[in-house]
């Protein structure tokens, strides 16, 4: 069974890099993930908005296909998307929004109004800008009802935002009541350094603990040593004292992160402890699961 903190935590993001795996196998290969028994860990298949037009022929599987679609030119892929996805044997579960570089918040906001008009039963979440924008998008979201979206990591170092930045963007979102996910470089558990890249990486859990102190009031300094925290142990015992009520409450603030791999961060909850090795498939159950 699937712990509750752990609850559809990892939206299938296979396509995109790192791991840039072909549509043809994303599609049975996310199927086969949300048939397993760790099938409760899964959130939706994350795809761009272009991709949809392959879909089609793909969708061979008996059950509708869950999608977020990505709109990484702003709202004017919105309608677009939905279109798409009414013709397709799929639920569109959710839409994210890049707000594209240069553009005012209240030009935004006009146009995803406008857009929202196609999609108006899609959760949307909005991907916050790394830049003086980010308060002003987080006051529009909070007062829309729309989530937010934070990028936290990349194929480059500076795509990395800081244990302080990344604080900063928890402590605002909590104290909003804006529910928000994150997206990229979250490639591990538990705060590292790269081996390859050198990039220093957020890990999940951490931000897990970090948003669930951010829910208690916690300071951005508070915030900043969660972040910043390596131990796999202490992460661990942190997570496990949240309890199943306090999880899911956390859970409704931080509601998922995107990753190219499904299998990777469930052999690391299990190494950790945290999810059962009779729900993995056996090369992760015997321990031979281990992330790159």
């Amino acid at each position: 069974m699937v712990p509750v903190f752990a609850r559809r935590l990892c939206d299938d993001a296979a396509v995109f890099p790192p791991g840039l795996a072909p549509l043809a196998e994303a599609v049975p290969a996310h199927a086969a993930h949300r048939a397993g028994p760790y099938g409760d860990l899964v959130g939706p298949l994350v795809i761009a908005e272009p991709a949809l037009a392959e879909l089609g022929p793909l969708l061979t599987v008996p059950h509708r296909l869950e999608l977020a679609v990505t709109a990484p030119h702003g709202p004017g892929q919105m309608a677009s998307a939905a279109e798409s996805a009414r013709r397709l044997p799929v639920e569109l579960a959710a839409v994210e929004v890049a707000v594209p570089a240069g553009m005012e918040v209240p030009e935004f906001v006009t146009a995803l109004d406008r857009a929202c008009a196609a999609a108006p039963a899609t959760t949307v979440y909005v991907e916050v800008p790394r830049d003086e924008r980010r308060g002003e998008v987080i006051a529009e979201l909070k007062a829309s009802g729309h989530r937010a979206k934070f990028r936290t990591g990349g194929v480059k170092a500076e795509l990395y935002p800081d244990e302080r930045e990344l604080a900063a963007a928890i402590v605002a979102v909590a104290q909003a009541h804006v529910p928000f996910k994150a997206t990229a470089g979250l490639h591990h558990a538990v705060r590292n350094t790269d081996a390859r890249t050198g990039f220093e990486q957020h890990g999940f859990l951490n931000l897990l603990v970090a948003t669930a102190a951010a829910l208690d009031g916690a300071a951005e300094a508070d915030l900043v040593g969660l972040l910043a925290e390596r131990d796999k142990d202490t992460v661990a015992e942190t997570v496990r004292g949240l309890g199943e009520d306090r999880a899911e409450a956390v859970r409704g603030m931080f509601v998922s992160f995107g990753t190219c791999s499904i299998t990777e961060p469930l052999a690391e909850l299990v190494d950790m402890g945290l999810v059962p090795a009779s729900i993995a498939p056996g090369s992760i159950a015997h321990g031979e699961g281990a992330t790159a």
